[in-house]
């Protein structure tokens, strides 16, 4: 990987973090850090469940049923990981303005996460 992308990665990463504490800070209330918990917990799913490509399977038959299972938990925590703020912005728990950088974090999150795949499947030898 060029060192441009590691910046651009150490950049949307870095902000999306402030963003996530700024929210909670500037607001007084550290309920959103609960959004924070589910963005570690988000691709466990996926880590656990899903087939490593290899032909032999220790559940046999039952592999991609067990693959879907842990795409279903991901995208489940990846929603509840929006939600959450959402719900408690709406029951007055957070104000608007922590509910926004929320949103704004989660937003600068998921591109790191994008940016990083896409430029890791182009370039294989870094």
């Amino acid at each position: 990987m060029d060192n441009r992308v590691v910046f651009l990665l150490a950049l949307l990463f870095s902000s999306g973090v402030l963003l996530q504490l700024l929210g909670c800070v500037l607001y007084g209330s550290w309920w959103p850090m609960l959004s924070a918990v589910l963005y570690v917990v988000v691709p466990m799913p996926y880590l656990f469940f899903s087939s490593n490509g290899d032909s032999y399977s220790l559940y046999g038959s039952y592999q991609s049923g067990w693959t879907d299972a842990g795409k279903f938990l991901t995208g489940f925590t990846a929603v509840a990981a929006l939600a959450i703020p959402s719900v408690l912005a709406h029951a007055q728990v957070i104000k608007t303005g922590a509910l926004v950088m929320e949103l704004c974090a989660a937003v600068l999150l998921g591109a790191t996460v994008l940016v990083y795949d896409y430029f890791s499947s182009q370039d294989l030898n870094w």
